[in-house]
């Protein structure tokens, strides 16, 4: 018998049961004909030995493709989700020997009828497993209900929507990420002001991360009883056309001479740190997110004064590997994997930068 370190072997229940180990794989695999009695006596011996299959060799041996399917946003639009596109091409490399193979459905993330033409495109494909992030709300839930409908499991990032049963959801808590941004402002500016959040290119109404930031953010004073000390400011800018989004920042500069800090809940803090740049204006702090090229610049000239990293190429590795886990190797996933929320600055970069 092997000892308690060794692997539990179907050889090793076929000589305990007595019997032969193409009886124990019937018995494992519910095939073939086994009596009753024989097929009870195998079951609790496999129980006491606490025997696991060997599902990578299995897996190893079965041949079997999983087709997966991965609905993002271009990174040529917009560079934050080049991360996520390289955490899941990294995923696809380590998984290929178990039979992965992901294919990518690419849309334009400032257009709805380019995500709902690429998940018809991607629902049509009957995918193993899909993967996404659900950045039009609205848009999304229709085929929430069709994959549910086929039994095709699926994981989102990057935007949590738990009501229609994901396999798991992987990325930052949102509300809590808005908590956090309001503390640093609280610790870092204790005198009464305004404060703005942010939203950039996403329409917060049908983007349900961008107000669950919000929320976290706005319930941090209102918990502490801190509303009449700051006058909280909420826009929402367009890239889209240069000149509003010029004219809609000095609006609000021109009627708020007491505004201290602002919040940019998406990945765009460095088109408010250029704007405060060209301005010539340095008494305004700006917390954002996300280690982008440009974000960085500015971090490093404390135009910027924190980001939060949300790891987004983690996020794309570790949603592919968790479909893979629940597909090939038949585990139990969670249904939350939250990431850290690591406050990053112009000090401590180097720590988060890879080669």
């Amino acid at each position: 018998m092997p000892s308690n370190n060794t692997p539990v072997r179907i050889k090793d229940i076929a000589i305990k049961a007595g019997v032969s180990t193409g009886t124990i794989d019937r018995v494992l695999h519910n095939r073939g004909r086994v009596s009753e009695k024989v097929r009870k006596k195998v079951l609790k011996i496999i129980d006491e030995m606490n025997y696991e299959p060997n599902l990578i060799a299995r897996s190893l041996a079965s041949n079997k493709t999983y087709n997966l399917a991965a609905l993002i946003p271009d990174h040529k639009i917009d560079s934050y989700w080049e991360a996520p596109k390289l955490g899941i091409e990294k995923a696809e490399r380590e998984l290929r020997q178990y039979g992965i193979v992901v294919r990518q459905f690419v849309f334009n993330p400032d257009s709805v009828e380019s995500f709902v033409e690429k998940a018809n495109e991607l629902t049509n494909s009957n995918p193993d497993g899909i993967f996404l992030s659900p950045i039009f709300y609205r848009e999304t839930l229709p085929f929430f209900e069709k994959w549910k409908t086929q039994h095709i499991p699926f994981v989102l990032f990057n935007t949590q929507i738990a009501d229609y049963d994901p396999l798991t959801y992987i990325g930052q808590d949102s509300y809590q990420s808005g908590m956090l941004v309001a503390k640093l402002i609280h610790y870092g500016q204790s005198d009464p002001c305004s404060l703005l959040i942010a939203h950039i290119d996403e329409e917060p109404g049908n983007a349900a991360h961008l107000l669950k930031k919000e929320q976290g953010f706005c319930n941090y004073f209102k918990e502490r009883d801190l509303e009449h000390q700051y006058n909280i400011l909420k826009t929402v800018l367009s890239r889209s056309n240069a000149s509003s989004f010029i004219k809609q920042l000095d609006e609000i500069l021109e009627n708020n001479s007491n505004l201290k800090c602002i919040f940019v809940t998406t990945s765009k803090a460095y088109e408010i740190a250029n704007y405060l740049e060209q301005k010539h204006i340095k008494h305004i702090k700006i917390i954002g997110y996300d280690l982008l090229k440009r974000n960085l610049h500015y971090l490093n000239k404390d135009a910027i004064s924190f980001l939060i990293n949300q790891n987004p190429k983690g996020q794309g590795f570790w949603g592919i590997s968790l479909l893979t886990d629940f597909l090939v190797f038949k585990k139990e996933v969670p249904l939350l994997k939250y990431l850290p929320l690591d406050i990053v600055t112009k000090e401590n970069l180097n720590y988060y930068l890879e080669d």
